[in-house]
């Protein structure tokens, strides 16, 4: 007999008086011995909470309602309560051991097992693949994933006709609607291919099939050409980077955290946790690490207010600490402030109120895309371990499958805490059935995945790969230097698919230099490319104009689109300007800090200031305004920029410190495979960053940068200040 699932079987382990790592024999480890745990924690809370939300729903009827909503209508968010309070109850019964809580769950799921078969597909059918319960099985899944789980807790209580009825209308019934019923849904490498696999392996669990468990782990054939293995295998590059971006990497996280969970207790011998050294770990770590000032990056389809808080990584942050006991964990779940129910958060909650919690070691780091990490990658540029200390983000990955973006070599650039160079996200609000059923907007397809939408290049007012997805997927950018270094961290890469005849090159890098009172980020975007072409070079900038250098001339009365198609369309031409001496600088505010980017360009750039709405009837986007540097010119094209924080603005006290950027002049020379930026301080100062598209580290370069030869070895050099090498400012 398959025993009940892992959260389960610890929760009523934990309720009875065994440790947190599920001991049959009932004894606490010697550690545990003599440690007393708090008599009150932040699990506790959640506890008490969730019973008196179960005490108080359990005085009212049933509510199984006949599917009619889309996403985020009243059929659906009732059905979604209803298995919360299914999944809830079983909890509760494991961890205090009051029938009541049981019968619950049993006496719901029976009211869902008398009317599930009889209901065919979903009225408001998605364009994935749809539900019966739901529009879309994806949520079907989601659903069984909770319930599976609920009713594992809880099997013991039911009688025999009750557990018949319950295993055979309605838990095999929904397995085999998502597995036999939708193939292309639970065979597919997708996180909607995660989800299904992970409720049918969870039911098998529950339910005590084999053969359910062993298709989703292998895929409906049992071959192992699919099912949840593969995807393991397929979906995370070997530093545990997911394919579609951190957004759907911390959605996908809970169906392969929980269900890894069960697989590691009925069936250790698979040693789920170790598999592809340690895979399903290192995502968690990479699924945290992809976050700054608590929110994830928003690269791809992601909506811009998911973060660390999100009941997924609740899930995961409280595994990896039970498998790993890395105290850094117990900072990241202080800052979550939420527990979930069960045994794994209990531990969590206990050793944060024990003091045990570290500061989470974020990191400058590359994350490989790809199954074998050979894909791009996503470059995460650390100024310092001050959670506030500058970011750069580099997209430098894969096409993300259907949710990619079109923003290849693109980036986002954090500081004090918030994002300053922002990235746009999807068009989309979830779950709110007015603004379009909850669906993806048109304008997702229309503007948000399109290049212009990115702080990444666009060629003749193209998106990359002519905004086809299919093409995307097929090809990738070449990561090139990254290095972490105390006083430079860098990271550069290039790619020549995404237009015809073009070569992309970017390379930035956070520089830190004594004649800087903080540290500036030079970013380098290159184009090598024949013939005459239109360069774009879009900055969303996020906060209030300050100052240019240059004069603005804006129609003070009407504005038209800045174009026809590719984004263009919903970009409204704002304001226009001709750079200084090739020299273009914007200084703006963010929360009481100021911004400048300033952009070496070439003497015929024009800056364009837009902002997004144009063609939106319907007030579907964001009010985002950008700066965007344009170029037409034959031979390609280099732009230098840049960002640089500085000064303070105290509104309260009312004062205002170097509220002007400290660049005087920036050029940048380059001699076909050598680069060399040179930063002009208004002290005097100069900073030099070289670079070379050769990666060999024994290899010596030169470049003439008027008239005097600068020499290097290896793939990049910092030349500091004068300041830096004496010391004084």
């Amino acid at each position: 007999m398959i025993s009940r699932i892992s959260h389960v079987v610890l929760a009523a382990a934990l309720a009875f008086g065994a440790s947190a790592c599920g001991q049959s024999d009932g004894q606490s480890s010697p550690s545990q011995s003599f440690v007393e745990a708090p008599a009150q924690t932040g699990f506790d809370k959640t506890l008490s909470e969730a019973k008196a939300r179960l005490d108080a729903q359990m005085a009212l009827p049933f509510n199984v309602p006949v599917p009619k909503d889309a996403g985020g209508g009243y059929t659906h968010e009732t059905h979604k309560n209803n298995a919360k309070l299914i999944y809830d109850a079983g909890q509760l019964y494991a961890l205090t051991g009051q029938e009541k809580y049981a019968q619950y769950a049993i006496d719901l799921m029976v009211a869902y097992a008398d009317v599930y078969p009889g209901w065919g597909f979903h009225p408001e059918q998605k364009e994935q693949s749809p539900g019966r319960m739901f529009w879309q099985n994806l949520n079907e899944s989601w659903w069984l994933v909770h319930v599976s789980q609920g009713y594992g807790a809880i099997k013991s209580v039911a009688s025999d006709a009750q557990r018949e009825k319950i295993e055979t209308d309605l838990l095999r019934n929904i397995s085999e609607f998502l597995s036999d019923g939708s193939p292309e849904t639970f065979n597919k490498i997708h996180n909607h291919g995660t989800w299904a696999t992970a409720a049918v392996g969870l039911t098998g669990y529950a339910i005590g099939d084999q053969d359910y468990v062993d298709q989703a782990l292998l895929g409906l054939d049992k071959s192992g050409n699919y099912g949840f293995l593969k995807q393991l295998d397929r979906l995370f590059s070997p530093d545990g980077y997911y394919n579609e971006g951190p957004y759907y990497q911390r959605y996908a996280l809970m169906p392969f955290v929980v269900f890894a969970s069960a697989v590691e207790q009925n069936n250790p011998e698979r040693k789920i946790f170790e598999y592809r050294d340690g895979i399903l770990e290192k995502a968690i770590d990479t699924t945290i690490q992809q976050s700054y000032g608590g929110l994830f990056f928003p690269i791809n389809d992601a909506l811009k207010d998911k973060g660390i808080a999100t009941t997924e990584l609740l899930y995961g942050v409280s595994i990896a600490y039970d498998l790993s006991g890395d105290p850094g964990l117990l900072s990241i779940a202080q800052e979550q402030g939420k527990y979930v129910l069960t045994p794994e958060s209990r531990k969590v909650a206990e050793d944060i109120a024990r003091g045990k919690a570290k500061p989470y070691d974020f990191k400058t780091m590359r994350l490989g895309d790809g199954a074998s990490g050979g894909e791009g990658a996503l470059d995460i540029l650390r100024a310092s371990a001050d959670p506030k200390a500058s970011v750069v983000v580099m997209k430098n990955t894969s096409q993300g499958l259907g949710h990619g973006h079109f923003d290849k070599l693109g980036y986002i650039f954090y500081d004090n805490g918030t994002e300053i160079i922002q990235d746009y996200g999807a068009a989309r609000f979830l779950n709110i059935e007015a603004k379009y059923g909850g669906h993806y907007l048109p304008e997702n397809n229309s503007f948000a995945k399109q290049t212009i939408a990115h702080n990444a290049l666009v060629v003749d007012e193209t998106s990359h790969f002519k905004g086809n997805t299919k093409t995307g997927n097929n090809f990738h950018p070449t990561a090139g230097v990254f290095a972490d270094e105390a006083d430079l961290q860098i990271s550069s890469a290039q790619i020549d698919t995404a237009y015809e005849g073009v070569n992309l090159i970017r390379m930035m890098a956070i520089i830190h230099d004594d004649a800087l009172p903080k540290p500036i980020v030079i970013d380098l975007m290159r184009a090598d490319a024949s013939g005459v072409r239109q360069y774009d070079l879009p900055v969303y900038f996020s906060g209030q104009l300050i100052e240019t250098n240059f004069k603005l001339a804006a129609d003070p009365v009407s504005r038209k689109p800045l174009g026809y198609e590719n984004g263009y369309q919903h970009l409204w031409d704002v304001a226009r300007a001709k750079p200084v001496e090739g020299l273009s600088q914007v200084t703006w505010l963010n929360d009481r800090r100021f911004y400048t980017v300033s952009s070496a360009v070439p003497n015929n750039s024009e800056i364009i200031f837009v902002e997004v709405g144009a063609n939106d009837p319907n007030f579907n986007l964001r009010r985002q305004q950008a700066f965007i540097l344009r170029a037409a010119q034959d031979g390609g094209v280099s732009y230098a920029s840049v960002i640089e924080p500085h000064g303070e603005y105290n509104p309260t006290v009312e004062f205002t410190l170097n509220s002007h950027s400290q660049v005087k002049s920036l050029e940048a020379f380059n001699d076909g495979q050598q680069d060399y930026v040179r930063v002009e301080l208004k002290s005097g100062q100069i900073i030099g960053l070289a670079t070379s598209q050769n990666m060999d580290a024994q290899k010596t370069h030169t470049i003439n940068v008027d008239g005097q030869s600068v020499t290097w070895t290896g793939p990049y050099t910092l030349f500091h200040s004068d300041a830096h090498k004496t010391g004084k400012k």
